[in-house]
């Protein structure tokens, strides 16, 4: 992914100033910090960011500039990443499963902080572990809705396996503590509430008092221009329900976002191929590029479209198949997108909120994907 040197005061400056024929990352420092301190003031406990939404050195750096001291690590190189850019940052190891090469990577590394879902996985750990000052966090699933879609088809404990498991780290001599994940972009707060219960029933059945809790991401980013998320509301039931559920035994809170911390700071600007029949759209990128996770959560339709000279088109909106730029028939966005109806062939159809799961997945099928990033300091 190209960068362009130049800091630009909007996406409409580049697009009128360069007329790029590939897609547009923009990006905006000046945003991810502020989500970064939104996040460090509201909720009541440890912030840490979760690598994988979005593992640009440059996001990493902004984050650690706004006070962010913790990162969510799912594999080596993401260890090695964060060790190289944050140093004394908390290295939090919670993807459950792992090959005995990477724990032992991530041991030579000195991670502190480990998940398990398994009692054979929590067998590795024991066998490799130090167990001096060294957490290990167990995850629980519920068949809670309110998210995109639901982690716990791969990850987590039920709360009886995970009250056993809890025990067994306790017994071992390890820092015993739990961790979720309520699933990605949840916009239910109520899921922190039936989780967080949960984790203080597993604490019961167990006899162990957990040092901490971790109530994951899934904190959601602004997808929808008519669902804008509450994340104070979400942070003040988190930290109302960890009284009331654990008591005088409340463990020390910890989130781990990365979909909500990152993706309101980029803007995706895309150009239009083509305007087939005046029915289809086709444009430069799309779901084998930076838009592969739309298909799998849905449309985002916080989008406007500008012309090559930099205007906003304003026309009344109708609803338009949006395609993408491959050979692929599968290779299209979710339902149909509302854009103006004066659209036209070279106009830039510009999304807003995609820097979670976008340039991290981009597979470059078919030719396609050469994505140019560029700096502003302004999104709009």
């Amino acid at each position: 992914m190209g960068l362009s040197k130049t800091i630009w005061a909007n996406p409409s400056e580049l697009l009128r100033a360069q007329k790029p024929e590939n897609p547009v990352m923009f990006f905006a420092p000046t945003v991810l910090q502020a989500t970064a301190r939104r996040f460090i003031a509201g909720f009541p406990g440890l912030v840490t960011y979760a690598v994988k939404s979005n593992p640009d050195e440059m996001v990493v750096q902004n984050l650690v500039a706004a006070g962010i001291r913790g990162f969510d690590v799912a594999s080596p190189w993401e260890i090695d990443m964060i060790r190289r850019l944050a140093p004394t940052a908390a290295l939090h190891y919670n993807n459950p499963v792992r090959a005995r090469a990477e724990i032992a990577h991530a041991v030579a590394a000195n991670v502190k902080s480990w998940s398990v879902d398994s009692h054979s996985e929590l067998t590795k750990l024991i066998e490799m572990v130090p167990a001096a000052g060294c957490e290990i966090s167990v995850r629980y699933k519920l068949p809670v809705a309110g998210a995109a879609y639901n982690f716990g088809a791969k990850f987590g404990a039920t709360v009886e396996v995970a009250a056993e498991l809890l025990a067994k780290v306790a017994e071992a001599g390890f820092v015993p503590s739990l961790t979720f994940h309520p699933g990605t972009q949840c916009t239910d707060p109520m899921a922190w509430d039936a989780y967080i219960r949960a984790g203080a029933e597993i604490c019961a059945q167990a006899g162990v008092k957990a040092a901490r809790l971790n109530v994951g991401g899934g904190f959601p980013s602004h997808r929808l221009n008519e669902v804008v998320p509450q994340l104070e509301a979400t942070f003040a039931l988190i930290d109302r329900v960890a009284t009331e559920a654990f008591g005088a035994d409340r463990p020390a809170l910890i989130c781990e976002p990365g979909r909500g911390l990152v993706a309101d700071s980029f803007t995706l600007a895309t150009k239009v191929k083509a305007l087939r029949d005046d029915a289809h759209v086709f444009i430069n990128d799309g779901v084998y590029g930076a838009l592969t996770e739309l298909p799998m959560i849905g449309v985002i339709d916080r989008t406007e479209v500008i012309s090559t000279e930099g205007v906003k088109r304003d026309a009344p909106r109708r609803e338009r198949i949006v395609f993408g730029p491959t050979c692929d028939s599968v290779d299209r966005l979710p339902g149909e997108l509302a854009l103006p109806g004066d659209l036209q062939e070279g106009d830039y159809l510009v999304f807003h909120g995609m820097g979670a799961y976008s340039t991290a997945t981009n597979t470059r099928f078919n030719g396609f994907g050469d994505v140019l990033l560029a700096t502003t300091l302004s999104l709009r």
